[in-house]
């Protein structure tokens, strides 16, 4: 079969598609048509249904926040989190228990962190899960995790201490411990490095600048000290300069937050939209009790038939 002929094929199976699409909304319109009562019994059954979940006080929001770890990896830090995301096998003196059981918070969920600029830093999360962890374009980070879940409106107050709760039981874990306590000398060997080098830098500099090394009619032009009789030039060091200077910058922010195997860089921000609101919950509901009272009215219409097919 060459691409010509998958192309045919392909917009035949469209076709027929289109076709019983068709003639299906043909037959649910015959049977609403004939069985009105029943389906719009269904259909105001259903939308009552989804204004009553879609109510103000059992509104649902999804809040969500990026986790940064500090020697834990990823998997460590997804199965530390996985009582919490089943509910099941919680300690019993955890405080995020009771508001997993009472359904307080529910749907809990992670997706990665994706750093599309190759600079380290995060630049977005990648909620759909589109992005391979082989993808050398957008990079999954290794060292940061979204955590996200649902929250009732009417437990919005509890928030602060649902954060807490949840930093409190992965921090508890064992194998994190362990990855942090391995961790923090690494880090504070990298950010002791970094002042070094930065106070080499800063040496160098004076050394040229402000020690005599240059003669009295330099001149200063595009990065660059021009010693007007000579042929040499003393370059500037402006670039390193700033570029150890933003590095070391980074690594006493990291050092700063690296309090805890894991940390929130922010605090759980709350989505306005709430997930259940009834521009969603009200057009599902007639969706589904249109289809549920056609299939009840389907199953009237052929009663006869699936009588004698039982009885065979």
């Amino acid at each position: 079969m060459n691409f010509f002929d998958l192309c045919v094929a392909f917009g035949r199976a469209i076709g027929r598609g289109c076709k019983a699409l068709w003639l299906l909304c043909g037959k649910m319109i015959r049977l609403t048509y004939r069985y009105w009562w029943l389906v719009i019994t269904l259909v105001i059954l259903a939308v009552a249904a989804a204004f009553y979940y879609s109510r103000y006080d059992n509104l649902k929001f999804r809040v969500s926040a990026v986790a940064l770890l500090n020697g834990p990896t990823i998997p460590q830090f997804e199965k530390a989190l996985a009582p919490i995301t089943s509910g099941q096998m919680l300690p019993e003196d955890a405080r995020i228990a009771g508001y997993i059981y009472s359904h307080q918070v529910s749907n809990f969920k992670t997706y990665r962190v994706i750093d599309a600029m190759a600079d380290g830093t995060p630049d977005y999360v990648d909620y759909k899960n589109k992005v391979a962890l082989t993808d050398t374009l957008k990079v999954p980070m290794t060292d940061r995790l979204c955590v996200q879940f649902q929250i009732k409106v009417r437990d919005m107050g509890a928030l602060p201490d649902i954060e807490k709760s949840i930093l409190e039981l992965v921090n508890s874990n064992p194998a994190l411990q362990q990855s942090y306590e391995a961790f923090m000398p690494n880090l504070q060997e990298q950010v002791a490095f970094n002042h070094r080098q930065w106070n080499k830098l800063d040496s160098l500099t004076s050394h040229y600048y402000y020690r005599g090394n240059l003669n009295e009619s330099e001149n200063v032009r595009e990065g660059m000290v021009m010693v007007n009789n000579s042929d040499w030039k003393v370059r500037l060091f402006l670039d390193e300069v700033y570029a150890q200077q933003a590095h070391t910058e980074q690594g006493d922010y990291r050092l700063k937050l690296a309090y805890a195997p894991v940390v929130l860089e922010n605090h759980f921000a709350v989505d306005t939209t709430p997930s259940n609101s009834r521009r969603k919950c009200l057009p599902i509901g007639l969706i589904l009790g249109w289809i549920l009272g056609c299939a009840i009215a389907e199953i009237i219409d052929q009663r006869k038939a699936i009588a004698a097919w039982l009885k065979k």
